[in-house]
C-alpha cells in the first residue's frame, strides 16, 4: 500500500476532514439517542429505570477503555487503531440499530463505546503528530474543537429529526455509512505512526486491565448514583471497588519498567493543569445538554424534532466560537481564552437558573444557549492544546486518552451529581404542593446553578493550575511559525 503524500495543504485538510468527522460521530452517539429513548422504550418495551442505559451503557465503556485506547495507539500503530476502532463502531451500530431487546441493544450501545474508546484518542493523536505544534496546530484543533464541541448539541438535533421522520433505529443506522466511509478513506488519507523504539513497544497488561476496571466501574458507581443513591451500600461498594483498583493501578505503574501510564508525563505542570480543568469542563457542560433537553420536553412541551431545532444556535454558536479560539490562542496564548470561555459558561449556566414553568425557548433558553455555545468554543480548543502542548511524539496518544478519559469521568460525576440535585429538589417542591411542571423547573434550577459553581470553579483553577510561561510561549511560538508559513508563502507566489 502506497504511502499518503501530506506535504501540501489540502492533502493536510483532507486528512483533518476525515478525522473531524470520527470525532463528530463519536460525540454525537452520547447524545443522539437522548430525545429517542421515549420511542425506544416503546418499541423495545423497556421501563423507564433501564432506559438510562442505552445512554449509559455507551459512556461507561468510553469512559472506561479510553486510557488503553490511546496507549494501544502508541504502542501498535495510531493509523490502524483508528481503523479497527471505526470499524467496531460501524458493525456494532449496525446492530443496536437491529436490535429486538434491550439486552441486545444495551450490549451493542457497550461495543460501540469501545470503539469510541479505541478510535477517538487515536485519531486526536494522528491529528497532533500531523500537525506541527503552533499555529498549524491550532488551527487543526480549532476545526476539531469546532466540530467535537458542536458533536453534543448536533446529537440532540440530528437525533430528533431521525427519530421524528425515519424512526429510532437510524439514530444508530446513520453511523454505518459514516464509519465504512472513514475506514475506506484512512489508509488514502493517514499516515501510520507509533512509538519510536520498537524494543521497548511492551503493553503493561496488569496496568491495563486495572486502570481500565477502575475507570470502568468508578464511571458505572457515578452513572448509577442518582437511582441507587449517593449513599446508598452500591454506590460505596462500587465506588470504593473503583478507587482501590486506581490505586492498586498507581502501586503497578510505580513498579513497572515500561508503565502504561508514565508517571512522569505529570510533571508538565499545564497537563497537569489542562486535565484538572478538562474534568470540571465535563462536569459543567455534559450536564447542561441533558438538562436542556429534559426542560424542553417535559416542562415546555417540545416533540422531539422541535426540541432537536431548539439545539441548533447553540451548535452554531460552538462552531463559530471554536473556530476562533485556535486564532485566539496563537495570538494571546491558550490560558487567557481557555479561562475566559469557562467564565461565560459560568454565566451562561446562571443565566439558565432564570427559567420558568410557563416559560418559553425564545425568552428562556435561546439567549443563554448561545453564551453557552461562546464558552464551550473557547473552553475546548485551548483545553485540548494545552493538555498536548509540550508532549513527545511518542506520548501522543497517551496525552490523548488523558484529556479525553478527564472530560468523561468528569462529564459522569457532574450528570449524576446534577441529576441526584434536580430529582431532589423537584421532590422537594412536589411534597410542598407545587405543580409538575413548577417542581420539575425548580429541580432544573437547582441544578444549573451548581453547574455554574463548576464552571467557575473550572475557571479559577485554569488561571492558577495553568502556567502562564507556557502559554506565552505557545503563542510566542505559534505566532513566529506563522510568520514563517506567510513569508515562504509570500515567496513561492
Amino acid at each position: 500500500m502506497s504511502t499518503p503524500d501530506l506535504s501540501t495543504p489540502r492533502a493536510k485538510n483532507l486528512a483533518l476532514l476525515l478525522l473531524a468527522l470520527t470525532q463528530f460521530v463519536v460525540v454525537i452517539d452520547a447524545s443522539i439517542t437522548n430525545v429517542a429513548l421515549p420511542s425506544i422504550g416503546k418499541a423495545l418495551d423497556i421501563d423507564q429505570d433501564s432506559l438510562s442505559w442505552v445512554v449509559n451503557s455507551y459512556t461507561l465503556v468510553f469512559g472506561g477503555f479510553l486510557l488503553l485506547g490511546g496507549r494501544l495507539a502508541d504502542f501498535l500503530g495510531r493509523r490502524r487503531m483508528f481503523m479497527i476502532g471505526m470499524s467496531l463502531f460501524g458493525i456494532a451500530s449496525l446492530a443496536g440499530g437491529l436490535a429486538q431487546s434491550e439486552a441486545w441493544l444495551i450490549t451493542a450501545r457497550a461495543v460501540q463505546g469501545l470503539g469510541a474508546a479505541i478510535a477517538s484518542p487515536a485519531a486526536l493523536s494522528i491529528v497532533t503528530t500531523t500537525f506541527a505544534e503552533g499555529s498549524e496546530r491550532n488551527r487543526a484543533l480549532g476545526i476539531w474543537g469546532a466540530v467535537a464541541g458542536a458533536g453534543g448539541a448536533a446529537g440532540v438535533l440530528l437525533g430528533g429529526v431521525l427519530t421524528e421522520w425515519a424512526g429510532w433505529e437510524w439514530v444508530l443506522f446513520v453511523n454505518v455509512p459514516i464509519a465504512a466511509f472513514v475506514v475506506w478513506q484512512a489508509p488514502q488519507r493517514l499516515l501510520e505512526s507509533r512509538e519510536e523504539d520498537e524494543s521497548e513497544r511492551t503493553l503493561d497488561i496488569p496496568g491495563a486491565i486495572t486502570i481500565t476496571a477502575g475507570l470502568a466501574i468508578l464511571v458505572y458507581a457515578l452513572v448509577d448514583a442518582a437511582n441507587a443513591g449517593w449513599t446508598s451500600t452500591e454506590t460505596l461498594v462500587r465506588g470504593g471497588v473503583g478507587l482501590a483498583l486506581i490505586v492498586a493501578f498507581v502501586v503497578i505503574e510505580l513498579r513497572t519498567r515500561k508503565p502504561l501510564v508514565p508517571f512522569s508525563i505529570f510533571r508538565m505542570r499545564t497537563l497537569r493543569g489542562a486535565n484538572v480543568v478538562g474534568i470540571l469542563t465535563g462536569m459543567s457542560l455534559f450536564s447542561m445538554f441533558f438538562l436542556i433537553t429534559l426542560y424542553l420536553q417535559q416542562v415546555l412541551g417540545l416533540d422531539a424534532l422541535e426540541a432537536g431545532l431548539a439545539y441548533l444556535p447553540l451548535a452554531i454558536a460552538i462552531i463559530l466560537a471554536a473556530g476562533v479560539a485556535g486564532q485566539l490562542v496563537t495570538r494571546l496564548g491558550f490560558k487567557p481564552i481557555m479561562t475566559t470561555g469557562l467564565l461565560f459558561v459560568a454565566v451562561a449556566l446562571g443565566w439558565f437558573t432564570q427559567i420558568s414553568a410557563d416559560g418559553s425557548f425564545w425568552v428562556d433558553v435561546l439567549g443563554p444557549s448561545v453564551l453557552a455555545g461562546i464558552g464551550l468554543g473557547l473552553t475546548f480548543v485551548p483545553v485540548t492544546i494545552a493538555a498536548m502542548s509540550g508532549t513527545k511524539r511518542e506520548e501522543a496518544g497517551l496525552a490523548s486518552g488523558l484529556i479525553n478519559t478527564s472530560q468523561q469521568v468528569g462529564g459522569a460525576l457532574g450528570l449524576a451529581i446534577l441529576a441526584s440535585i434536580a430529582n431532589s429538589s423537584t421532590s422537594d417542591s412536589f411534597a410542598s404542593g407545587a405543580s409538575q411542571a413548577v417542581a420539575l423547573t425548580d429541580g432544573f434550577a437547582d441544578a444549573f446553578m451548581v453547574g455554574a459553581f463548576f464552571a467557575l470553579a473550572g475557571a479559577i483553577l485554569a488561571a492558577t493550575l495553568i502556567s502562564s510561561k507556557d502559554s506565552r510561549e505557545h503563542a510566542e511560538a505559534a505566532q513566529a511559525d506563522g510568520a514563517d508559513e506567510a513569508k515562504a508563502a509570500l515567496e513561492s507566489a
